[in-house]
Order: structure tokens, then sequence, then C-alpha cells
């Protein structure tokens, strides 16, 4: 079995984020860049999965080549192989080219199964994994708080404010997880060292068939981008014996209560 796991490469989590007010997109410089946790978690669903079974962990990655250090995290963790596409005619890809070029890199790769996590904590989209089914033509289930992987399938539990769905779907199929997953392993050195000697494949858009400026496929554009506006001190109330008054009558006033 082939398992392939979206990672991404994000800002540092518990850092500072900023725009770039000028491109529109994340300032990458502003903070020490990460694998971004709920990628790390699917990582380690499918390397708990191969742990027990015969299985090839593939960590894949649409990134800058700047990023290949980053990526290389999955390696030392476990995986046997890294594919990252790193191409500058992509930078600031949309989800729909960002899809169409990852779509293509796991055709080429090949796979059984796909586990992503359900949205970055940079662009936060969350639409990623089903434009990836989309695109493969495969099964997919999405934000998953448990899954189980068999030989010819797959299924999980959905946490909902009523209970949990159970789904499953046959292989090839593409899954999202939660952060309801447990933590990632953290790499020994003995993986930090063995991640040098496994493959690392780079690959351009021209490589996968991808022209990044192909104006005749749908895309969204960014207008405009301002900084948020700093947050107003708020309303003090000084309580002189009406000071619940005073907050119930602020709360119907401003349509609070």
């Amino acid at each position: 079995m082939k398992i392939i796991v979206i990672v991404k490469e994000v800002p540092d989590t518990y850092g500072e984020r900023k725009l770039d007010l000028e491109t529109g997109l994340a300032d990458r410089a502003a903070s020490e860049p990460v694998l971004d946790e709920i990628g790390e978690r699917a990582l380690e669903v499918a390397l708990s999965h191969a742990d027990a079974n015969e299985a090839e962990v593939v960590v894949m990655s649409m990134a800058p080549e700047r990023a290949a250090a980053t990526i290389r995290k999955g390696l030392a963790m476990g995986a046997a192989s890294a594919v990252q596409v790193a191409d500058p005619g992509l930078a600031g890809a949309d989800l729909g080219l960002t899809a169409r070029t990852l779509a293509a890199a796991i055709r080429k790769t090949g796979f059984d199964l796909v586990i992503t996590g359900n949205l970055s904590t940079d662009g936060s989209g969350g639409v990623l994994p089903a434009m990836l089914a989309e695109l493969l033509d495969v099964p997919n289930l999405t934000a998953l708080s448990s899954v189980e992987i068999a030989a010819d399938s797959v299924s999980g539990g959905r946490d909902s404010d009523d209970g949990t769905m159970r789904l499953s779907a046959k292989l090839p199929a593409v899954i999202s997880i939660t952060e309801a997953l447990p933590d990632a392993r953290f790499p020994n050195f003995k993986g930090i060292m063995a991640a040098k000697k496994k493959p690392f494949e780079t690959l351009a858009a021209a490589d996968l068939g991808i022209d990044p400026q192909d104006l005749s496929v749908a895309a969204s554009i960014m207008t405009a981008i301002a900084e948020k506006p700093p947050r107003s001190a708020g309303v003090k109330i000084t309580d002189e014996g009406d000071g619940g008054v005073k907050i119930a009558e602020f709360l119907v006033e401003n349509r609070l209560a």
C-alpha cells in the first residue's frame, strides 16, 4: 500500500504572522517556517499504520525550494520518501491551481490513500481535500477524528454536536483528519540521519503538465488587502450602585441581549 501525506510549510503556529501588503501573501520571513501541525498529525496516522502493516509512506508538498529542509522533517519522522513541487510560477497559487498541481503529482507518484489535514493554519481554506478527491475521481472522507485503514478500505469517525458519524470508503481514497488525532512523533537522531539518504524528488510544474499561466481555467483573484484595524479600547462602566443596570442597557443597545 502506498500512502501519500500532504504536508505544508507555514509560518510558526505560535509566532507572529503578517501579510505582505504589496503581494497579499503571507510574509514568510516574519516568523520561523515549520511543518503545519495538522499535517504532522496526518503523517502520524500514516506512520502508525505503516508501523504495523506493509505500507510505503510518501510526504508531498507544493512549496518553494527553500522549504526542502522543512519537508525533510517528514522523512526524519519516518516517511520513506518525499516529493516536492517547487516552481516560481506557482508562487501565490490559488486553491484551484494548488489542487490541480498536487493531484497531478499524486497521479505521477501513484497512490492507494491520500491523507491530509482538514485545513491549514495559514490559509484555513479547508477545501483542498475535497478538490483533490474530485480531480482524482476517488471517494473523500472529511474531518475524521479517528481512522482505521484496511487492505482495501478506509473508515473512521466524524464528531458532531449530536454524536459521531461512521464513514467508510473503498481504496483508493482521500481523507482529511482533525486535531482530534494524536500528536505526531518527534524525530529521533537515527531518523534525522536516515532522512539525509532517503529519496527526495523535486518536480516543476512542467514535469506535471501544469501551466500556471493557463487562463482557460477558472481562478480566484485577490482584488484588495488591508491591515486589520486596531482594536478599540471598548466601553468602561463604573459601578456606582447601578452597574448592573448600565451593563444591561449596554447589551440591549448593542443588540447583544
